[in-house]
């Protein structure tokens, strides 16, 4: 009995300590990836789902449907050229998105005209994400780093 839990807690010391290195890893890796200059401004969230939304309809300017659950946003359309173009047919781009004293990896799927100071539309995933409470509306102070690179993993990325 007592060998089965030494080893259990040893199993899980390892298990922590593998995930620890491999979090810090991730973030040397974003640091070493980034293919562009930092973009600051603010977000907001867009959902064409929604009733009484301006925006365009379900389809992504890369042709994906949108996803309010994937980890995705819309770059304001004169940014389309910081991220390598997002057209339809190609791959989507992927972004190091830091607010709120959170960073995020996101899928950059569309391009749109943003409300004006806007840089970036959040879908609701990745808005509740940086505003757990959707309260705000709009994040400010959002800096997003265009990454090189086509396979991504979305998601947030732990702080040390």
């Amino acid at each position: 009995m007592l060998f089965r839990l030494s080893a259990a807690t040893c199993g899980a010391a390892i298990t922590l300590a593998v995930s620890v290195a491999i979090a810090r890893g991730e973030i040397r890796a974003v640091d070493n990836a980034a293919a562009g200059a930092t973009i600051t401004g603010a977000a907001s969230m867009y959902n064409p789902f929604r009733p009484g939304w301006r925006e365009g309809g379900p389809n992504t300017a890369s042709g994906e449907r949108y996803d309010p659950s994937a980890r995705a946003a819309a770059i304001k359309t004169s940014l389309r050229n910081k991220f390598g173009g997002v057209q339809y047919g190609a791959r989507p781009r992927y972004a190091l998105v830091e607010a709120a004293g959170k960073q995020a990896i996101v899928k950059i799927n569309d391009v749109g005209p943003l409300t004006p100071d806007r840089i970036i539309d959040f879908n609701e995933r990745t808005m509740r994400h940086f505003d757990p409470s959707l309260e705000r509306g709009v994040v400010h102070g959002v800096k997003v780093t265009p990454l090189s690179g086509d396979y991504w993993i979305t998601g947030p990325i732990a702080s040390n």
